[in-house]
């Protein structure tokens, strides 16, 4: 009797551990480096912990008309005006819910210094990335397709 007790046990528990890493493994489908629609900027999204962020790693055009890297300009907050547009995070604390979809995250615009809400949708072949910032509802917004960097 305790044996088969046991044995369900293991068995629940290792069905367990199976199942979070295969969501593990899903929800990371997003991680890597992304060219934006306009190609103008590459995004690379990371993990940190169960949320989801990205930051800018690359932009066409780097510098502003002086040669000077370009900054966020346009933050609202002035003491982050002087910040790099390099490195900086514009992806920030999106969790995923299944079928190649991540949301509850925003999405930081430096040309016009405004956060919105966001959402990502993963195409089945991992190659695109649906983007979608609004505000209050998702039908109220902006989509982007983004382009998966090899």
């Amino acid at each position: 009797m305790k044996r088969g007790i046991l044995l369900a046990l293991l068995l629940f528990v290792t069905a367990f551990v199976l199942d979070t890493w295969a969501q593990s493994k899903e929800a990371d489908a997003v991680v890597g480096t992304w060219l934006v629609e306009d190609k103008k900027a590459k995004i690379k999204i990371y993990n940190k912990g169960k949320k989801y962020y990205g930051k800018i790693v690359w932009l066409k055009e780097p510098n502003d008309e002086n040669g000077k890297p370009k900054v966020d300009k346009e933050n609202p907050e002035e003491s982050l005006q002087g910040r790099p547009l390099i490195g900086l995070v514009m992806l920030t604390g999106f969790e995923y819910d299944e079928d190649n979809e991540w949301e509850d995250g925003d999405i930081y615009d430096p040309k016009n210094g405004k956060t919105y809400s966001c959402e990502m949708t993963l195409s089945e072949d991992g190659k695109t990335l649906d983007v979608r910032g609004y505000i209050g509802f998702s039908f109220i917004g902006r989509s982007q397709t983004w382009t998966r960097v090899k």
